[in-house]
């Protein structure tokens, strides 16, 4: 996955763990494209001090992650309901069982991994 977009999961996901102090500096690196050195700026911080607070902010999320794993149940279980749509749009009469067997099959492994 690409590193932004996974950022942006994990922020998603998790964002409001972190204090408004690192969401901040998280929201403006990785959302508003700002560089360090703006940041920094605006925070009235050093580049490093700006730099060692998106890198402990990202590691939270990534550890939250870990942890939790609701990034990737969300991935699964989009992957899944996008299969069980593709199903439906090529449901005809005479492929009806074999999709609704499909689906069954589908549906169970999504409520499997919950």
């Amino acid at each position: 996955m690409e590193a932004k977009l996974k950022q942006a999961y994990l922020y998603d996901f998790y964002g409001e763990l972190l204090n408004a102090h690192q969401r901040k500096a998280y929201e403006d690196f990785y959302f508003n494209d700002l560089s360090l050195g703006e940041i920094a700026q605006e925070e009235g911080i050093s580049r490093q001090g700006v730099h060692d607070l998106v890198k402990r902010s990202a590691r939270t999320l990534e550890e939250y992650e870990r942890k939790l794993h609701l990034v990737e149940k969300f991935l699964y279980i989009r992957e899944k309901a996008e299969e069980i749509q593709r199903l439906s749009h090529s449901w005809n009469e005479e492929n009806q069982e074999t999709i609704r067997t499909e689906i069954d099959r589908i549906s169970n492994e999504i409520l499997e991994g919950l």
